[in-house]
């Protein structure tokens, strides 16, 4: 098939639309390239408004780098406001915590009242204030127990840890998370560490996306080897 010409006054335009681009590629959708892998699983990604954007875009497209098509699912099949959360470098006043600003958007291809777990290779759960909200979403904790009791790869960065505490999955776990989510750790029966990256058992851990490159090293490694069994 021969692939069309893009102008450079396409390309701009498409840049431009950025926060609709991420929409359509959250639906899975690729263009037609002979070069292009097939799909070897599906990994679950929960998220809501306030999801943290690069906790999110990052694994996005590092799973599907190894051939995993990564479902995006909310409370609602709709479009989400990711933010960007950072302690400011140099602010004029100081910050003793999170800034939060408006970051890109994303597209829940599903919602999770509608998600079968059993289809799934994996769960990501990813940070942000969006952990706060959406693990009162009773079909969720339900995904999640799921991956647990299949000792399924499950990833969690930040303030995910809210969610597989609320699940009550992780007792007796050692694991992970940004120090000011350690007591959600604690709470939920877990030892918390302060390190980039820990694995127990089928749950990897990490602090923030700056452990992105040791923690991904480990869960890419487990979830390969999930789906060659």
């Amino acid at each position: 098939m021969k692939s069309q010409e893009v102008s450079r006054r396409s390309m701009l335009g498409l840049l431009a639309a950025a926060p609709a681009a991420f929409a359509v590629m959250s639906k899975g959708v690729v263009a037609a390239d002979s070069d292009a892998r097939p799909i070897i699983g599906k990994v679950l990604m929960p998220i809501g408004d306030a999801t943290e954007a690069m906790d999110t875009l990052y694994p996005f497209f590092r799973m599907a780098e190894d051939g995993f098509k990564v479902v995006v699912s909310g409370p609602e099949s709709r479009l989400y406001n990711m933010v960007i959360h950072e302690v400011p470098p140099n602010p004029n006043v100081p910050w003793d915590i999170t800034e939060e600003r408006p970051g890109y958007h994303i597209k829940s291809e599903i919602a999770f009242r509608d998600v079968d777990p059993a289809e799934y290779a994996g769960l990501f759960v990813s940070g942000g204030r969006a952990p706060e909200y959406i693990r009162y979403d009773k079909d969720l904790m339900r995904i999640t127990k799921h991956f647990f009791e299949a000792n399924k790869p499950v990833g969690v960065v930040c303030h995910g840890v809210e969610i597989v505490s609320a699940a009550g999955v992780i007792k007796g776990r050692t694991m992970t998370t940004v120090s000011k989510c350690a007591l959600d750790a604690e709470q939920g029966g877990a030892k918390y560490v302060d390190k980039s990256v820990v694995t127990d058992g089928n749950l990897v851990s990490c602090r923030t996306w700056h452990d992105y490159a040791p923690f991904f090293h480990d869960f890419m490694k487990m979830l390969n080897a999930s789906v060659k069994k």
